[in-house]
């Protein structure tokens, strides 16, 4: 845990929109390990905020990664995995 506030504070959203939301994406996996739920979903609110997120918090990720287990059937994870969904086309 430590060392992941640590890579945050290296490179922050403010420095490098990308990397800082692939860190902070990053983060959320290992809050979610220890059972850290309510940091990890913070976390991942941040990191996830629009369709196009970083890879790890892609929607296909978030839905088939085993990285995300610990957060599943949680509601607050259900809703930000909803929100990133692909939208059907016509």
């Amino acid at each position: 845990m430590q060392e992941g506030r640590r890579a945050m504070e290296l490179l922050p959203v403010q420095k490098d929109s990308r990397a800082g939301q692939e860190l902070t994406a990053f983060f959320a996996v290992i809050a979610a390990w220890p059972g850290k739920k309510d940091l990890a979903l913070r976390q991942l609110t941040a990191a996830a905020p629009t369709p196009a997120a970083s890879d790890i918090a892609s929607y296909g990720r978030l839905k088939l990664s085993p990285s995300w287990n610990p957060l599943r059937r949680d509601p607050r994870f259900e809703a930000i995995v909803q929100r990133l969904a692909p939208t059907a086309s016509k």
